[in-house]
């Protein structure tokens, strides 16, 4: 799968404006009433990563949930990483 050109970025970036892009990683933070919240949707999450094999870097913080997408083995920003933040975004929702 090769990495994002910067079209396909752009695009990602107009349609999910809550995702920020550093380098080849995006990032998004999720705020929660409580802790069992966040951790509900970290494990929701979870079940969703392992369904389509494509693992974000989770960073939990009492009722924030942080997380990090980027295809290590492609060295960048693919398609599986855009695929997934938007289902995540749906779990979000």
């Amino acid at each position: 799968m090769p990495v994002l050109d910067q079209t396909a970025r752009d695009e990602f970036a107009a349609a999910r404006p809550e995702w920020s892009l550093t380098g080849e990683t995006i990032t998004r933070t999720f705020v929660f009433p409580d802790f069992a919240g966040a951790i509900g949707f970290t494990d929701a999450v979870g079940v969703l990563a392992e369904k389509v094999f494509h693992h974000p870097d989770i960073d939990v913080r009492y009722n924030r949930v942080r997380l990090a997408l980027t295809t290590h083995d492609q060295g960048g920003l693919t398609e599986k990483d855009t695929d997934l933040a938007a289902r995540i975004d749906r779990l979000f929702a």
